[in-house]
């Protein structure tokens, strides 16, 4: 059981071939034996059994059921649930229980979704590849022998949770790219909505204006499943979109007829491996085949995408951090003698080393002598993306990409110095300053057996395309899924 999918085991338990319980179980027993991958942070083994037997009853009596009714999720561990311990992979929140329930997880809930548990993720969301957790690190059910790679990041327990069937779906989200690469990472599906199309509220935030919820699943068609469950206005959220949310699952299997694919030339980036070139010509040629048109289109400012993003997320952190004070919540250092020293020492013990440093930046970048040199200058250049990307849509329907610049590395091999780490990110970015919808589709493995992506960007609110484009690739892909964890 632990291979279906959403759709597949929707099917099975409305047609009464196994249980919530028994699938339920099946979940839990595989979290237990592969602990050592270390994707989850906290089990919530009786709340998920509870669940699983009212859905169960929901079944039988043929009543009301939701469209995720009976289905084991994870949760990432920046979404608040009630009850439920919410960490976001920090120290800071090492005890914290929250008293109300994120809208998405809400969602979820409403449609009769089971909760296993609360997955790892980079500590506050700041990271690329889950080494920054104060829970350690994740591990990619791809590893093979001594070699432990990572899982991407931020997301990367989610990631690994639903590439290692330990889960049939996760919820992730996206500042920079946390949906997207760590699905590439581990060979799964993994969405990142138009901002604004779910709803922030009860996420534990990064960067405000940059972060999105957005489901990782399987295939394309689970996340369309998904996506139509957690979109929606919420008036709790004044960024929260009230465009109108469709039934997505109606755009798989569309035909991609007449419809134009933009490469854009500035992602070829210098030093790329030939191996992602050849993922991308792959995606290409399935599009061509599938009677789409492929034309190159340019998005001269993409390359200062990632320089502005590192200033304006850190800006945004910084701020948006500086509630955890260690008077209200979460953690506050002992044996401190003034209000300025207990707030010194809580913040130094309690935040890690990725964490201060994107603090220490957000604080300069907004101070009074750099705030225009810096952050005026980033916001001016997110226009200038908006606009190229704008000119591109004139051109095309959707656009193609790499979703990575690499596929996994093993830990202890990753880049050391912050900056060339952040450079995972330089494909995805863009998406997040204009508030684009993407999604990234596992397209194959590279000679090392690691697994590879392929990214559409759409639009706003056109995850239509994303459904439409990512499910003729997968089927034609022939991307070999990962049956079992080796390691």
């Amino acid at each position: 059981m632990h291979t279906l999918s959403i759709y597949e085991a929707r099917r099975g338990l409305l047609k009464k071939k196994f249980s919530s319980v028994e699938l339920t179980k099946c979940f839990l027993d595989r979290i237990r034996r592969f602990s050592h991958l270390n994707a989850f942070i906290t089990l919530s083994e009786e709340q998920a059994l509870e669940s699983a037997k009212k859905s169960d009853s929901r079944i039988a009596l043929e009543s009301s059921t939701g469209a995720l009714d009976g289905i084991p999720l994870a949760i990432k561990d920046l979404f608040l649930t009630k009850g439920v311990r919410t960490t976001a992979g920090s120290k800071m929140l090492h005890n914290f229980i929250p008293p109300f329930e994120s809208t998405v997880s809400q969602k979820l809930l409403d449609a009769g979704a089971v909760f296993l548990g609360k997955t790892n993720m980079d500590e506050f969301a700041m990271g690329s590849a889950n080494i920054t957790s104060h829970y350690g690190n994740v591990i990619n059910p791809w590893s093979q022998g001594d070699k432990k790679l990572v899982p991407g990041g931020s997301s990367g327990g989610s990631a690994a949770a639903v590439a290692g069937h330990l889960c049939i779906a996760a919820t992730g989200s996206d500042t920079g790219g946390s949906v997207r690469q760590p699905a590439a990472f581990s060979g799964i599906v993994g969405l990142k909505p138009t901002y604004g199309r779910c709803s922030r509220y009860g996420m534990v935030a990064f960067a405000s204006s940059l972060d999105q919820a957005g489901p990782m699943t399987k295939t394309v068609r689970d996340a369309a499943i998904f996506l139509r469950v957690i979109s929606g206005y919420d008036p709790k959220d004044s960024t929260s979109s009230a465009e109108s949310v469709p039934d997505f699952e109606s755009f798989v299997g569309k035909t991609v007829e007449k419809i134009k694919v933009g490469i854009p030339k500035e992602y070829y980036l210098e030093g790329m491996s030939p191996e992602i070139e050849a993922a991308w010509k792959k995606g290409m040629d399935i599009m061509r085949s599938a009677g789409a048109e492929i034309i190159e289109v340019s998005l001269p400012h993409a390359k200062y995408a990632l320089p502005a993003y590192y200033i304006i997320s850190p800006a945004e952190a910084s701020a948006n951090l500086a509630r955890y004070d260690g008077l209200r919540y979460g953690f506050r250092a002992a044996g401190t003698k003034s209000l300025i020293e207990m707030y010194e020492k809580t913040r130094e013990e309690g935040f890690g080393d990725e964490v201060k440093r994107r603090i220490l930046v957000g604080t300069y970048v907004l101070s009074a002598g750099s705030y225009d040199a810096y952050y005026t200058k980033a916001l001016q250049v997110r226009k200038l993306i908006e606009h190229d990307f704008t000119k591109s849509f004139k051109q095309v329907d959707i656009i193609m990409t790499p979703t990575t610049p690499s596929s996994a590395f093993a830990i202890g091999e990753e880049p050391q110095d912050p900056v060339s780490m952040y450079l995972n990110d330089v494909l995805t970015v863009t998406a997040n300053m204009v508030g684009l919808p993407g999604i990234s589709v596992p397209i194959c493995l590279d000679k090392l057996n690691r697994p590879l992506g392929l990214q559409f960007i759409a639009p706003h609110f056109r995850e239509d395309l994303l459904i439409q484009s990512g499910y003729i690739l997968e089927q034609n892909a022939n991307f070999p899924t990962l049956k079992e964890i080796t390691i």
